[in-house]
């Protein structure tokens, strides 16, 4: 961002990208956007609370609320023509925008002092009717809690270490996280979302993990 903090972060694993968006805030590492080559992708309202969700299924948009604005299936090209899919434009903040136009168009853009750059996150995967998904791991709301706690007690004393080296500066606050435990937050989310667990629960963790 034009404040220095950092916007964008992509992370290349084993077997595919995923793309973290953070917002503009100096002593927090809140995620508003996570996007992952394999087909899912998540934006978040500030608060935290969930915006919208993508998987190799099809997505849906939720309001401030919680309530369903907008479900959709990802066509089955296979199948023959299709309507297309009305395309959705979300403004996470002044300076990120999240376009989703297609399957293999979702588009993250980045736009600040003039210049812009662009990542699409989008890809082609197909269910095919003979396959089932593997099923996501479900960890109980205990586990969850507990996770979440340990990644916070981490960037704690992360930061905590930062102050150490630079006891008579700034700087360490403009320090960002190491990038395991950004990994970490994301995961948490991620296993939130397929736990069957409430909305309470799911945004006081969300909370713990942002903080």
């Amino acid at each position: 961002y034009p404040s220095g903090n950092l916007a964008i972060v992509i992370i290349r694993g084993r077997d595919q990208l995923t793309c973290i968006v953070q917002e503009d805030e100096l002593r927090t590492t809140k995620i508003r956007a996570l996007f992952q080559s394999d087909g899912r992708g998540t934006c978040y309202y500030p608060n935290g609370d969930e915006w919208i969700n993508i998987s190799i299924q099809g997505g849906q948009y939720l309001d401030q609320a919680g309530n369903r604005v907008r479900r959709w299936m990802w066509p089955d090209l296979s199948r023959g023509p299709y309507a297309p899919l009305s395309p959705i434009f979300i403004s996470l903040n002044r300076h990120v925008g999240v376009r989703i136009l297609a399957q293999d168009k979702i588009f993250v853009s980045f736009l600040a002092k003039g210049r812009q750059a662009k990542f699409n996150m989008g890809t082609k995967v197909q269910v095919s009717a003979g396959s089932q998904l593997p099923p996501p791991a479900r960890l109980g709301e205990d586990e969850l809690l507990l996770l979440a706690f340990r990644v916070r007690i981490l960037q704690l004393f992360d930061r905590m270490r930062g102050c150490l080296n630079f006891p008579s500066s700034e700087q360490w606050n403009k320090m960002q996280p190491p990038m395991y435990l950004m990994t970490q937050a994301v995961k948490i989310l991620e296993l939130c979302m397929a736990a069957d667990i409430s909305d309470e629960l799911r945004s006081s963790i969300q909370a713990i993990v942002n903080a």
